[in-house]
């Protein structure tokens, strides 16, 4: 454990993000791994792919349902020194995990044909990405436990440990897929399938690993079948904090699925230009994602320890840091955005669209990095249901008029990308107003 209500606020912030964000960075190459291997079996296999990868999304909103409940509890049980019920919180949030990678199982094999019904270009996009969710779903309800055990470390200042893990898989997923995907060595190619396989294998080795440090050397919390048994009331304090959370995630799941569906009559090429753009986005998102990740255990112990002033400085802190990295991709993406794309593919019409979206969507790259940090700050203070009223006020403010627009003679895919813009900085302004009003609520008194 680390504690984190001593000592220089900008210090643990830099020494909590850079791990962190090396752990994200990893975790997000899974599907640029994938997605680099994919992309040589052609426009449908990297369109399919990339709107089957959408459903990470959803198990990233159950997966922070478990984990930031988790985070918040633990941390705030940690800043007041009661060790018992951080390990109690944690082992309750690992049953609940059970129960959410079940039903992602059941969900992932039961719905995979109709959702990419929907969000298919065509017969070929769909059945590549069918089946890449057949092979990939194992994985991702396997997410379930590497973010329990990381949330609970990161609730007790620790994140190290996880990021060597997700290391450790990335170079396993990174070693597979070739040979999976393309057959290297084996002569059996798989295609996208061998995509879904090598990310789930390598997140089953993770979970492995992961266990084996709480058994070894975890001991401020640590598996303990003894609390093991349901207690709804603990799963009421965790939901009550993550649930909003998960829906956040979920939201933004719609969000994406939205913009497939709006631009599937462009064609594949232009679905796997947007897919290429949105991971390349993510990785780019991940300084600010990292930052705020470290935000919530910080002000999270120092909430519970009864520290206002902490609190406070912990967002001003973090806004800053966050703000500064974004504002320099910002200005790399204006320069030479297509670099990255082209990274995956050579075909002309997908790195055309893929570098607009990202020439237009960097404009937004500070306003999404505040809204990261709110987001952790709702989490840190125990309350997450402003972020989701943030989150589905942009929903609603972008869905609507991108329809109507997707309707409309003329209708463009630049269109779509600066109604995004748009709409992500009127969140941000939101985000602002909610956080300062939570701040005056919460810490009134201390």
């Amino acid at each position: 454990m680390k504690d984190l209500t001593q000592g220089s606020i900008f210090k643990h912030i830099v020494a909590m993000a850079l791990p962190v964000a090396v752990g994200m960075l990893l975790q997000t190459m899974y599907l640029i791994v994938d997605l680099y291997f994919v992309a040589r079996l052609g426009d449908a296999a990297i369109a399919g792919v990339s709107s089957a990868g959408n459903i990470t999304f959803i198990v990233m909103a159950l997966t922070q349902m478990v984990g930031v409940g988790a985070v918040a509890l633990i941390s705030h049980a940690v800043g007041r020194k009661d060790q018992a019920d951080a390990n109690h919180v944690f082992n309750q949030s690992v049953l609940l995990s059970m129960v959410c990678a079940g039903l992602t199982l059941a969900c992932g094999y039961g719905l995979s044909s109709a959702y990419m019904g929907v969000l298919g270009a065509d017969d070929a996009t769909r059945a590549a990405g069918v089946t890449y969710l057949y092979w990939y779903t194992p994985g991702l309800a396997l997410q379930f436990a590497l973010v329990v055990m990381g949330s609970a470390l990161r609730g007790t200042g620790i994140v190290k440990p996880a990021m060597a893990v997700q290391a450790l898989t990335v170079v396993l997923n990174a070693i597979l897929a070739p040979i999976l995907i393309a057959g290297w060595g084996t002569g059996y190619a798989m295609g996208v399938a061998g995509a879904g396989l090598a990310s789930s294998l390598a997140i089953a080795a993770g979970v492995a690993m992961l266990s084996l440090y709480f058994l070894k050397l975890e001991h401020y919390v640590a598996f303990d079948v003894a609390h093991w048994s349901p207690k709804l009331a603990t799963w009421k304090r965790m939901l009550n904090i993550g649930l909003p959370s998960g829906g956040e995630f979920g939201l933004l799941a719609i969000f994406t699925a939205v913009i497939y569906w709006i631009i599937r009559d462009f064609g594949a090429a232009a679905q796997a230009g947007f897919g290429v753009g949105t991971r390349v986005m993510q990785a780019v998102f991940l300084p600010a994602m990292a930052v705020a990740f470290a935000v919530a255990p910080i002000a999270g112990q120092n909430f519970g320890a009864k520290n206002a002033v902490r609190v406070r400085e912990t967002f001003r802190a973090a806004a800053i840091c966050s703000s500064a990295a974004m504002l320099v991709l910002t200005l790399f993406c204006q320069w030479k955005g297509d670099w990255l794309i082209r990274i995956f593919t050579s075909d002309e019409a997908v790195v055309r669209v893929g570098a607009e979206f990202l020439h237009v969507i960097s404009w937004n790259f500070v306003a999404v990095g505040i809204v990261f940090t709110c987001s952790s700050m709702f989490q840190a203070l125990g309350n997450t249901w402003p972020s989701l009223i943030s989150t589905g006020a942009r929903l609603f403010l972008f869905a609507l008029p991108a329809i109507w627009l997707s309707k409309q003679p003329g209708f463009t895919l630049l269109q779509v990308w600066y109604l995004s813009v748009t709409t992500t900085t009127l969140q941000m302004l939101f985000s602002l107003w909610l956080l300062r009003g939570q701040l005056k609520s919460r810490l009134a008194g201390w």
